[in-house]
């Protein structure tokens, strides 16, 4: 149920957002925009403002905004002679329109990842003992978790860092380790075991972590930083997954609602940590130029400014037909994958 309720929520307002970046350019270039919807389906509560007609309906999975003559082809002639329907506006202002949903998703979680480097705060390792694992080394010598690391055979450490190297230099020779806990300061000794999956010596602890908050103005930087290193990374996956290089491994609704449901249980930070990459991944596959998604409509753009003159529009109506039955056959497939997973 957890992940269920905590996905409608984070992809409702990822949608939301999307969204109202076609929204507010729309307006901005004098679109008339004559619905702005939360979900589909039946209206479960609908309210008119201006031209625009506002409503929350009964699937909370997704969401559109219907701008006049965005479909020329049901709509008619009424469309020519309207100065306000999008097809009528400049081409830079439409590919503007277009592009304001993935780019505000992009924005979200640039701003998402800035609340986590700021107020929530990043966890950093310390070189307080924060899990001693039963049967290594580190249990066996009296090392409890809240022990402090100190020093490694008297020389100082002074971060998780310097502790692990210290560590994985040794061999099975005994190493003295001091901690202290509160008042009190202890030396142990202690000696490393092997660990063929990480490939280096250990003793079998793990640190405890403590939150670092940065200025806010460091916190943007490192939020634009994190959200650019997204990009380039997704981008590179994409081209491993086209090229063959890397296994299918994408996630349905089924998978997402899964990931929202563990990172709900796990708290905010893993929470937001997930809608970051969320957010970011449904910006970024909105600009392939997959039909009916926003990627088709900025390469149909693209094609019309070179051409100099726009698609016909029931061929540009068929083109989005087919692109909608192709993506729903898509979602299908990656979430027959999603329940193997689960059930592996």
């Amino acid at each position: 149920m957890d992940s269920v309720l905590g996905f409608i929520v984070v992809f409702g307002v990822l949608v939301a957002v999307h969204e109202l970046g076609h929204f507010i350019v729309a307006k901005l270039v004098g679109v008339r925009v004559e619905e702005f919807s939360l979900g589909f389906g039946p209206a479960l509560a609908t309210r008119r403002r201006g031209q625009t007609q506002y409503s929350v309906r009964a699937i909370p999975l997704g969401g559109y905004v219907r701008m006049a003559g965005m479909d020329p082809a049901a709509e008619g002639e009424s469309v020519a002679q309207d100065p306000h329907a999008y097809p009528n506006k400049p081409l830079w202002q439409r590919f503007l329109v277009i592009l304001a949903g993935p780019t505000m998703n992009l924005v979200l979680a640039a701003l998402l990842y800035v609340i986590i480097f700021g107020p929530v705060g990043m966890p950093a390792p310390t070189t307080t003992i924060g899990v001693a694992m039963a049967g290594y080394p580190a249990q066996a010598a009296g090392l409890r978790p809240g022990d402090r690391v100190v020093a490694v055979d008297r020389q100082p450490v002074h971060s998780w860092n310097e502790l692990a190297r210290a560590i994985s230099r040794h061999d099975h020779a005994a190493m003295a380790i001091t901690v202290a806990h509160g008042t009190l300061r202890k030396t142990v000794t202690v000696r490393t075991r092997y660990d063929r999956a990480a490939h280096q010596r250990i003793i079998g602890i793990e640190p405890a972590y403590r939150p670092v908050h940065l200025p806010i103005f460091s916190a943007i930087a490192r939020g634009a930083g994190a959200t650019i290193a997204f990009t380039g990374a997704w981008f590179s996956q994409l081209i491993q997954l086209v090229t063959g290089r890397l296994g299918f491994a994408v996630s349905g609704p089924v998978g997402i609602a899964v990931r929202v449901g563990k990172a709900v249980a796990s708290g905010w930070l893993a929470t937001l940590l997930l809608a970051a990459a969320l957010s970011a991944n449904l910006g970024l596959f909105n600009v392939l130029p997959i039909p009916v998604l926003d990627g088709s409509r900025l390469w149909l753009l693209v094609v019309e400014g070179i051409r100099r003159r726009p698609l016909d529009p029931v061929k540009e109506s068929m083109i989005h037909m087919v692109g909608f039955v192709f993506l729903v056959l898509f979602v299908l497939f990656v979430t027959y994958h999603d329940l193997l997973r689960l059930v592996h």
